[in-house]
């Protein structure tokens, strides 16, 4: 990275990569950074949640994140690694188990900290997003794992947003320049919430880039 130029991995949501997704990446282009845009079904996109749940239960979760591990072997290894709702399988997985790491960016979802191994890596500054009213991501235990990953990492956040998208609560911010900044996504938020796909079980997750 040089400067304030943020390279960023994200991994798009159980529907694919969507427009929606497209508009997310080309929005945080749009403020100066490199985005990749693996694409963990191979060209495939959906627009309901029922086919691309299914669709994630075909390949396996533990392939679609080896795709995405796959995915940047060819990149370098100091990026921010993002992801939406099914994306932040791969997206936490490298952030916790590739070295090198500049950052993560987990939205919507968050993995019990133990799934991919003991501790986060020292050094690496994480944000994790969720909405406070969201009743998967506040109610079904991603909050839970979100607070006792930021409690294990330095320089790590949660952003709990309210019902119209705004910041409502955030702890200690990562430092500049791995931290991205919120202005970058409030452009793209989608026109109404949609569920995805999460864990290694078939749990469902809000995502606003649909």
């Amino acid at each position: 990275m040089i400067g304030d130029v943020i390279e960023i991995v994200l991994f798009h949501h159980a529907l694919g990569l969507t427009d929606g997704v497209h508009a997310l990446a080309d929005g945080l282009r749009s403020a100066g950074h490199v985005v990749h845009l693996p694409d963990l079904y191979e060209g495939r996109s959906f627009t309901t949640l029922d086919d691309g749940v299914a669709h994630a239960e075909e390949i396996g979760f533990g392939e679609l994140v080896e795709r995405g591990v796959r995915a940047v072997e060819s990149l370098p290894t100091d990026v921010v690694y993002a992801g939406i709702s099914l994306g932040v399988l791969p997206a936490q997985r490298l952030a916790q188990t590739r070295p090198g790491a500049a950052g993560a960016l987990l939205l919507e979802a968050c993995v019990p900290l133990t799934e991919f191994s003991e501790r986060w890596p020292a050094g690496v500054p994480v944000q994790i997003h969720g909405m406070d009213h969201d009743p998967f991501f506040a109610g079904e235990g991603d909050v839970d794992a979100a607070r006792a990953l930021v409690a294990d990492a330095t320089g790590s956040g949660i952003v709990r947003r309210g019902r119209d998208g705004t910041g409502r609560r955030a702890r200690a911010r990562p430092p500049e320049p791995t931290r991205l900044r919120a202005t970058a996504l409030r452009p793209v938020r989608a026109r109404a919430p949609t569920r995805a796909v999460r864990t290694t079980s078939p749990c469902r997750r809000p995502c606003r880039w649909t």
